[in-house]
């Protein structure tokens, strides 16, 4: 069944953001905020280990990089109608919506926590790909093989900064499930170079979230998320980017 994938790794988010809340409670303060410096440097690891898989290729022997002026031209022009729009605003907006409309009106983190494990688990790769193969073939493998690290990841984070985290299944849920739609609806346009190419951008978009995660809110990286629109349609460009 089409979407199975996203509703059993939705359910591992939440049981393991509720695990994390019920952990972080009993945590010191500090011992959350070394918690969720660790999860900033695995986060831009996992982020690097995306982008130089996509930049990096074997040639004559040896490594060789590339799709240089993807990146550039992607992120670049991604961010300024980012900017534009102020995506970082419209998901504060809702996130703070959220919020109440949860009975989570005293936790301070709340937004921070839903804004930060949704990048974190709502961009990337897997969460493309494995859509798309769940859509189009049933393959649940990569999914299933997300909720997994979801779980840990969430969990991880949900012990520094909060409730919020729990609630990154909404993001994950919508973001999953249009890519689900859209893949049924378009499957022959899902070729191999553009969701190469999204892979590519949505890893260096995580390894932006785990820059704010060490040194705290430097990169608007909400306001970076048309890149993954443009990402793809750039794989139609007759230059080769």
């Amino acid at each position: 069944m089409p979407g199975l994938g996203t509703v059993i790794n939705v359910v591992a988010i939440v049981v393991g953001g509720a695990l994390g809340v019920l952990v972080g409670d009993r945590m010191p303060p500090q011992m959350r905020e070394s918690l969720l410096r660790a999860n900033g440097v695995a986060v831009m690891f996992i982020g690097c280990s995306g982008a130089l898989a996509g930049m990096l290729s074997i040639q004559g022997g040896g490594l060789a990089s590339g799709r240089a002026m993807l990146v550039v031209g992607c992120v670049v022009a991604g961010t300024l109608f980012g900017e534009l729009a102020n995506l970082d605003g419209c998901v504060t907006r809702f996130g703070e919506w959220l919020k109440d409309k949860s009975g989570n009106a005293r936790e301070q983190r709340f937004v921070e926590g839903f804004a930060t494990a949704s990048m974190t688990v709502a961009v990337g790769a897997m969460a493309v790909i494995g859509a798309v193969s769940d859509a189009l073939f049933g393959d649940l493998s990569i999914l299933a093989t997300k909720a997994v690290l979801d779980f840990i990841i969430v969990m991880a984070m949900a012990c520094s900064l909060g409730r919020g985290c729990v609630f990154s299944a909404v993001s994950v849920g919508i973001v999953q499930g249009a890519v689900t739609v859209i893949a049924l609806a378009a499957g022959p346009f899902a070729t191999e170079p553009a969701l190469d190419n999204l892979s590519l951008v949505g890893s260096i978009l995580i390894f932006c979230v785990g820059v704010n995660l060490v040194w705290g809110d430097r990169i608007k990286v909400l306001n970076m998320l048309p890149a993954l629109v443009i990402a793809p349609l750039a794989a139609l460009a007759p230059l080769p980017l």
